[in-house]
């Protein structure tokens, strides 16, 4: 088959719970995702369960050549599906803000450290830092530390007092609460913390008045994450949903994180409701509702405790490497007033991440928001165009 019912994009906790709903009520569903396993960045290596739909792994969308089609491309093939509705759910990816010495080998992001760990690189025995913001950063010190890693310490940038006020948010929900407090159990976590320079096997950290060096073989550092929206964009619909999971454009839904960043829970009924509307059944999704009302105020606590600090956006210093792909500096990147214009004139954002790294560090640093994506979504083979 090339079309199907409901086509959805992600295979993560969003995107399968979607496709088992929309399998649910009898739907011809389809699930693509460019891993090559099913899961997402959250299960990553293991085992889950799979709804009764089409699952195409390690394949992307480059384009969307008509109304309900896109384009795919693998590691040797393209081809098209089409769809009736379709549902995006393209998670979300690591916030990076460029410091001196980011780019040196053994600076990695949070996430990108645990995802090689998994797939299979020793970090036994390893010094490993864990900095930057979000509940991300425990859940990585701890995977780490229970594969045998050395984590000296988690270098929070939040200060105690929001992260006070969540906790109490967290009260509301005991088996968070538990779950945070597993996390830091025997962790070191300094709060109001964060990196302001890594030379070979060091990071210097500050914290208030206070500025030292810990040594490490890894530095695990991300602020946060950013909601993937090149898809969205492309297809005109945007990430905006109503109660039904459904954006802009009607036939497309769009569920978990590129909605907006509130964790599992919050991505899981996000995708039962969009899988529910885009089969027909509107009538089953309903019911989802209050909880999903639940998650989306602890998203919103989420975020008002884990709001970058003004401060960061000193960490630069002008010849720094804004865009890491085209080794263009911070220097000249602010000498524009927009990412058009500096994209324009200094390759920042052109090289092969398609601005996923610099784009992101912009809108932080500068105010910077992306005008436009155009196809292909993804560099691709001359073939596919």
């Amino acid at each position: 088959m090339n079309s199907y019912d409901v086509l959805v994009i992600g295979a993560g906790p969003a995107g399968l719970a979607a496709a088992r709903t929309a399998a649910e009520c009898g739907a011809q569903v389809a699930m693509v995702d460019d891993n090559p396993a099913p899961g997402g960045q959250i299960w990553r290596g293991q085992s889950v369960p799979l709804p009764n739909a089409r699952l195409i792994c390690g394949a992307r969308v480059v384009a969307a050549p008509c109304a309900n089609r896109l384009t795919f491309e693998t590691y040797d093939s393209s081809f098209d599906l089409g769809y009736r509705a379709l549902v995006l759910a393209t998670g979300a990816r690591e916030r990076f803000l460029p410091f001196p010495g980011w780019t040196l080998p053994h600076v990695m992001g949070a996430g990108g450290l645990q995802a090689l760990a998994k797939s299979g690189m020793p970090v036994a025995g390893k010094q490993v830092v864990v900095a930057g913001s979000g509940p991300l950063l425990l859940a990585v010190a701890d995977y780490l530390r229970r594969h045998g890693a050395q984590v000296a310490l988690v270098a929070e940038q939040a200060d105690s007092s929001a992260l006070n006020r969540f906790a109490f948010t967290l009260a509301r929900q005991p088996g968070k609460l538990m779950q945070a407090a597993r996390l830091r159990l025997g962790i070191r976590y300094l709060t109001g913390c964060w990196p302001v320079s890594a030379e070979s096997g060091a990071i210097t950290l500050r914290r208030g008045a206070r500025t030292w060096t810990e040594r490490c073989d890894y530095l695990a550092c991300a602020f946060g994450l950013v909601p993937n929206l090149e898809l969205p964009m492309l297809l005109g619909c945007g990430a905006e949903v109503d109660e039904l999971q459904q954006t802009h454009t009607p036939g497309i839904y769009a569920a978990g994180e590129v909605t907006g960043i509130g964790g599992l829970d919050l991505s899981q009924v996000e995708g039962g409701i969009a899988g529910y509307a885009a089969a027909g059944r509107p009538d089953r999704a309903r019911p989802l509702f209050p909880r999903r009302a639940r998650q989306c105020r602890f998203a919103t606590a989420l975020e008002k405790a884990f709001a970058l600090r003004d401060e960061l956006k000193a960490l630069p210093t002008p010849d720094t490497f804004l865009c890491r792909c085209e080794d263009v500096t911070f220097d000249r990147v602010r000498r524009y007033s927009t990412w058009r214009e500096a994209k324009l004139q200094t390759r920042c954002g052109m090289g092969p991440c398609q601005g996923r790294v610099c784009g992101p560090a912009a809108e932080f640093l500068l105010g910077w928001k992306h005008e436009s994506v155009r196809p292909p979504v993804f560099p691709t083979r001359i073939g596919t165009l």
